[in-house]
């Protein structure tokens, strides 16, 4: 699973990754793709990303697995790895004052990259 996320500069459906895998011949099942993509998530070697759709989209991590979020051109899929120190400054804050602790969040931001020609001008 991770030579086909490798290759992809975008986030991958399982559906896409179980697609090349049968046409190149693997004997592979769609339950094992997901698992497979899951553990690479829980790992941290992947990230993912939820569709309005609900579907999850996997991505192999960059180098550096800190937490992180994602700026993905909703044209094309492209996707950038960003920090964001001032979220993660309010959700701790937000979750304090709720009196929550060990909160996970994750945010995506989407958007039209300058390569994708209907975001020229």
């Amino acid at each position: 699973m991770r030579e086909q996320l490798a290759g992809a500069e975008g986030f991958r459906s399982a559906q896409s990754v179980y697609a090349d895998l049968r046409a190149r011949g693997e004997n592979v099942g769609l339950s094992t793709v997901y698992r497979h993509l899951q553990v690479l998530a829980d790992d941290g070697d992947a990230d993912t990303l939820q569709t309005a759709d609900g579907e999850v989209l996997y991505r192999l991590c960059g180098q550096d697995r800190r937490h992180h979020h994602h700026l993905v051109c909703r044209r094309c899929g492209r996707t950038v790895e960003i920090e964001g120190p001032a979220v993660e400054r309010w959700a701790d804050r937000v979750a304090a004052e709720a009196g929550f602790t060990d909160v996970a969040h994750t945010i995506e931001l989407l958007g039209t990259c300058q390569s994708c020609p209907a975001s020229r001008s």
